[in-house]
């Protein structure tokens, strides 16, 4: 399922002397699932972004995979920015949170600023609410609105089926073969940063980036950097 890593390319062996990305964003579970191969990997993932000297945004929970995550990162010195509605810190926030905690409206908000925080996509195992905040920016990039790299973290290749039903909708005609490699997968935290830091959009927007406002649908004033 890690098609997008042509064969025989050599893997990156040592860490840039400066990273492209100042920030992450980063959607995951507020469970830690059942394997504990899930929980490593936030764990890794946390890891590997504060040795390239780059600050998380994610979700804002302190408990599950979200937990794991950003406190990695805080460990590490790293800025960390939560991003949640206020109707969800009393179920995702237990005992004492790590970093900066931004409270917002609703859903619309949180997406909408921790996509215009971020400068890269990061999705580890989670449910229905990873699902659709990676299917969004996926959609945002191949409608030109953003061309930030979007990563998904396939441990024990548990977005298998997803990238199976994403060859089946471009095999059918219902997703354009270039907009395909919007999607960067790897099975390790250090693997998929090197594919990260070297991706190049290979598709082309749907309409041009200065049409859309979508900050101003979202509750944002119009330039922000969603679509930088």
């Amino acid at each position: 399922m890690e098609n997008q890593q042509l064969f025989g390319q050599p893997q990156c062996q040592q860490l840039p002397m400066r990273s492209r990305f100042r920030r992450v964003c980063v959607f995951c579970g507020s469970s830690p699932g059942k394997s504990p191969s899930y929980q490593l990997a936030a764990t890794q993932l946390g890891k590997e972004l504060v040795e390239r000297n780059i600050d998380l945004v994610y979700g804002g929970g302190s408990i599950g995979l979200m937990g794991l995550v950003s406190q990695a990162v805080y460990e590490g010195g790293r800025h960390v920015l939560g991003v949640i509605p206020k109707t969800l810190m009393p179920r995702e926030i237990t005992g004492e949170t790590v970093g900066e905690v931004r409270a917002v409206s609703g859903m619309h908000q949180r997406k909408a600023e921790m996509a215009r925080q971020g400068d890269a996509f990061i999705a580890l195992p989670g449910g229905y609410g990873t699902l659709e905040e990676l299917l969004e920016v996926i959609t945002w990039a191949q409608l030109g609105i953003h061309d930030k790299p979007v990563g998904l973290l396939n441990v024990d290749g548990y977005y298998n089926s997803l990238l199976s039903f994403i060859d089946k909708a471009v095999d059918e005609g219902f997703i354009d073969p270039t907009a395909r490699h919007i999607i960067v997968s790897a099975q390790t935290a250090q693997e998929l940063m090197c594919k990260l830091e070297d991706y190049v959009p290979e598709h082309s927007g749907v309409a041009p980036k200065q049409s859309w406002e979508i900050e101003q649908q979202l509750g944002y004033t119009a330039k922000t950097d969603i679509a930088r």
